[in-house]
């Protein structure tokens, strides 16, 4: 999916709207904890600005509720502190999305100037296309398409171009991803080089891997990766299972799996996969079990039936020996989802042993590119981003890539 980058336009006095991904965590007092997704961004904002042209940004952050008092602690206020603090910059900030303050302040901008717009979620009509899947037609009623159309022209009012920078939410048709950048003239709809680059090596991944291609999928649901097996399964040498999935496989198999998560509606879609995957699809032999998910908990390494008092909690040694032989000769290893529940100790020993062989096979020339999520977390906590070849933003959006999934978001932008 090739689309017109932002250096493909002259943004030189042009009011430019950047739809970026800035949905940092912050702590009680509002203090961002970790600024990697504004940073990520910045190349995208620099190009902009250096070359002349007025950025109006505008992102989500969390989940707003509705209720003012409650949503205040979501303000993108210390986004914008960040910012300029950051790129040495001053960075305005309205406390409105739309509007006469927030019109005023992106047409009074300078050359060279940016301006951060409040919260998009702030205004229910950004996020008002996903009510459509609650609604007996499936669609949005009269009422609620005219508020999201009202939300899109007066968010387009804010610019002359439109740059999609934010890859995290491509996958979903909210205001600001799909509506507003139709509004927007043709030729001058374009991507960030943080979208560009998430396109170039996950599309790369999958139209033109180096090979052996690996993928390996955890996580807990196999509900959650049935596209992505589907998808991957005759483009890939090897499929790697990991995680809470592991075991609807094994139950599928009639191997019993004591008290571990397990989707027995499944089973059925279990064997599926197992007989259309063949030898492609490597199931753990072994897992770390305990009687339950606790830090410090007694654990074992079971090889054979889990017993009725024990969970699966992390992939085995011997598992974990097997998959990193495969992973050392691979010549592209897409990586989405932990192989174990790697938020409690010691059940992220196969998560991090796992995050530690793609980075050696990094170090060897293989092309990694880490999913998102929580993949993407481990990778960090494991001090190895560095050495990856590429970690997304996106969790569910890289989730939904690798399926094959279409984004309509970035469809609607211009083609390369």
């Amino acid at each position: 999916m090739k689309r017109k980058s932002v250096r493909d336009i002259n943004v030189s006095g042009l009011r430019v709207l950047i739809r970026a991904d800035l949905n940092v965590p912050l702590d009680d007092r509002q203090h961002i904890t970790d600024d990697a997704r504004i940073r990520k961004f910045l190349p995208t904002l620099d190009y902009v600005v250096e070359h002349g042209g007025r950025a109006i940004v505008m992102s989500h952050l969390g989940r707003p509720t509705g209720d003012p008092d409650k949503d205040r602690k979501l303000s993108l206020r210390p986004v914008a502190d960040r910012i300029a603090e950051l790129t040495g910059r001053a960075c305005k900030f309205v406390e409105s999305i739309t509007g006469p303050e927030a019109l005023a302040a992106s047409s009074g901008l300078g050359d060279g100037e940016t301006l951060l717009l409040e919260n998009l979620r702030f205004d229910p009509a950004e996020t008002i296309i996903d009510k459509a899947k609650k609604n007996p037609s499936g669609k949005l009623t009269p009422a609620q398409e005219e508020a999201r159309q009202v939300f899109a022209r007066a968010l387009a009012a804010h610019g002359d171009a439109y740059v999609n920078d934010a890859f995290g939410t491509c996958h979903r048709k909210h205001v600001s991803m799909y509506d507003v950048p139709r509004l927007i003239q043709p030729g001058l709809r374009v991507v960030g080089f943080l979208v560009e680059k998430e396109l170039m090596y996950l599309g790369r991944a999958i139209e033109s891997p180096k090979r052996p291609f690996v993928a390996i999928l955890g996580g807990a649901k196999v509900s959650d990766k049935i596209g992505v097996i589907r998808n991957l399964l005759d483009k890939v040498d090897h499929i790697l299972i990991g995680g809470a999935m592991m075991f609807t496989f094994w139950a599928a198999c009639d191997r019993a799996v004591g008290k571990s998560l397990c989707e027995r509606d499944k089973l059925d879609l279990a064997r599926e996969l197992l007989d259309a995957g063949g030898d492609k699809l490597q199931l753990p032999s072994d897992c770390v079990a305990a009687a339950e998910l606790r830090e410090g908990v007694e654990s074992t390494v079971v090889a054979g039936e889990l017993p009725p008092n024990l969970m699966g909690l992390d992939i085995g040694p011997q598992t974990l020996e097997a998959f990193k032989r495969i992973i050392a000769s691979a010549g592209t290893i897409v990586w989405n989802g932990p192989v174990g529940a790697f938020e409690v100790k010691p059940f992220d020993a196969g998560t991090f042993a796992i995050a530690h062989a793609i980075a050696e096979a990094t170090d060897q020339g293989a092309v990694s590119v880490i999913g998102g999520g929580d993949s993407a977390a481990a990778v960090a906590q494991a001090g190895l981003a560095e050495r990856m070849t590429h970690v997304s933003t996106g969790g569910g959006a890289s989730l939904k890539f690798l399926e094959g999934k279409r984004f309509e978001a970035l469809e609607v932008l211009d083609q390369a």
